[in-house]
């Protein structure tokens, strides 16, 4: 019997998912069957509940309800727990949920094992204090950084973020305007990119040796990286990679396999440009 997965977001329809968790059923060898489900904003958890009755086995939550599914979950990760917002669920055979965020430990695993770029020792700079950053400081503080600075055009939310995740390593937090200092890796955990506009942070915090990673994926240089290359920055990294990892950790939490990701993730780059 084919297992049932699927994704549920509004909107949906730009999904990348049923793509990559169909190449990781192909290559693992695994009898899934993986759709794209819109849901109404006001029907989350019928849309579950119904998902789970008809025998469905694990679910990716996207925007805007990784908040439902943590309030409808009945167990949860470590980093789930840390996050308070998850983008994974899987029912387990006492018929509860399970609920995990795989973004930071993909974002991570990206970066550091992909793109070969260190995390421990660095000092690190994230914009943005809402869930996409809440999602990833675990598993980013993990890699032992050597301080993190948290930068949001709210301050108070910034310092209550870095307050909820200070027991892991040295963070602080300031507003945009007040970032300071030059920065080894620099994170763009906000969603300006897809507006086409910028954090209004100071050139100065990039170096030849700085690597600017935008969550946001593009066709084309993201404006937020294309503004750090402006400022002579070494490396520029977007967001697919992410994407693609924090899938092949969901799916080895459902499936109890790692699937290789370059030829998926390659196939998905040259997807996006046709």
């Amino acid at each position: 019997m084919t297992d049932l997965y699927a994704v549920m977001g509004n909107p949906i329809g730009h999904s990348k998912s049923p793509q990559i968790h169909t190449a990781f059923a192909k290559i693992t060898d695994q009898e899934m069957l993986y759709s794209a489900i819109l849901v109404p904003l006001d029907g989350f958890d019928t849309a579950v509940d119904d998902f789970f009755r008809r025998g469905g086995k694990g679910l990716n939550i996207t925007v805007p309800f990784k908040e439902n599914a943590w309030r409808y979950a009945d167990q949860f990760s470590a980093r789930a727990q840390r996050a308070q917002a998850v983008n994974t669920l899987m029912k387990l055979q006492d018929g509860s949920i399970l609920a995990d965020n795989t973004d930071g430990v993909g974002m991570v695993r990206d970066i550091v094992v992909n793109q070969k770029v260190a995390i421990e020792g660095k000092r690190v700079l994230i914009l943005g204090a809402g869930g996409a950053v809440r999602g990833v400081l675990q598993p980013l503080l993990e890699q032992k950084p050597a301080n993190v600075t948290l930068a949001n055009r709210t301050v108070s939310k910034a310092e209550a973020l870095a307050r909820d995740f200070a027991d892991l390593g040295e963070i602080a937090a300031c507003g945009f305007a007040d970032v300071c200092g030059e920065f080894d890796l620099i994170i763009n955990g906000t969603s300006a990119s897809l507006a086409g506009e910028l954090p209004p942070i100071p050139a100065s915090c990039v170096t030849a040796e700085t690597v600017s990673y935008d969550m946001m994926y593009s066709n084309e240089t993201t404006v937020f990286n294309q503004w750090a290359l402006d400022q002579g920055a070494l490396k520029t990294i977007d967001g697919l990679g992410m994407l693609v990892e924090q899938a092949a950790e969901a799916f080895l939490l459902w499936r109890d396999v790692r699937p290789d990701t370059e030829g998926v993730m390659n196939a998905i780059r040259e997807d996006c440009r046709r």
